[in-house]
């Protein structure tokens, strides 16, 4: 492994936070931890602060509750999550994580959708999610979280479903905040 490479490689994408591993409730916690430290020690101001860590939670925990969900192996149910900046110094939380297809087509299909709607949309959405009853039968929520994370986020969400050669795909997810 080349340190001196991913080091620079971070620095020129200006990631602040990287994980990728398996993911259990006391590392999103320890990870939550040190996010809000690092934060709090640049100075963030304290809304974004707060919204780059409730983002970070809930896409952690989505990602944590699908693949006991789906029963996955501790080597299938890792975790692939970057904090960084972008140009203009807003903060990019990024998560990805194995899916079934047939999971991640309709996710992706919920973000895009999410992405049409203004602020206005997004909160009308927010309080309808929040009226309707819960699925528990549902594969996965892609509900209240999602649409929490887009209102959060500066740009629309932006999701991708990459396939795999094991026949499982890549769901990522980045919110701008």
């Amino acid at each position: 492994m080349d340190l001196l490479t991913l080091r620079d490689t971070y620095l020129q994408q200006r990631i602040m936070l990287c994980f990728n591993g398996p993911i259990s409730r006391s590392l999103i916690e320890e990870i939550g931890h040190a996010l809000r430290n690092y934060l709090n020690s640049q100075s963030a101001a304290p809304s974004a602060a707060m919204d780059v860590f409730a983002v970070y939670i809930e896409m952690t925990q989505n990602i944590r509750h699908y693949a006991r969900a789906r029963g996955y192996s501790e080597e299938d149910a890792t975790a692939t999550l970057a904090v960084a900046r972008d140009a203009e110094d807003r903060y990019l939380v990024s998560a990805g994580n194995l899916v079934e297809e047939t999971d991640g087509r309709p996710l992706v299909e919920a973000v895009e959708h999410l992405a049409t709607l203004d602020a206005a949309e997004l909160k009308r959405a927010y309080k309808q999610q929040l009226r309707r009853p819960r699925d528990e039968a549902a594969p996965t929520g892609a509900g209240l979280g999602l649409i929490d994370m887009a209102r959060k986020s500066s740009r629309p969400l932006q999701a991708r479903l990459q396939p795999l050669s094991c026949g499982r795909s890549l769901f990522s997810l980045t919110a701008t905040i």
